[in-house]
């Protein structure tokens, strides 16, 4: 299998900032609608998505470690 190189470009970093906030976003509705959920099948499900979206954005934040928390949570000047 193919591995595919990481793009680290300067757009493509824009573009990973851009879904990486979109990320933070859906996971604060899901974790808003896990709370209200009662079934437990479902809150396990909500819970697994959440996790896939968390290891996505670690996945983001490993291909341009030098970027601040800022720039990723979003409050830059």
């Amino acid at each position: 299998m193919d591995v595919k190189d990481d793009d680290i470009t300067e757009e493509s970093k824009k573009n990973h900032i851009s879904y990486y906030r979109s990320l933070n976003r859906t996971i604060s509705e899901i974790q808003d609608e896990k709370n209200q959920e009662s079934e437990p099948a479902i809150k396990e499900h909500l819970e697994n998505r959440i996790d896939a979206m968390e290891k996505d954005k670690k996945r983001i934040r490993d291909m341009f470690p030098d970027t601040k928390k800022e720039e990723w949570d979003g409050y830059t000047n």
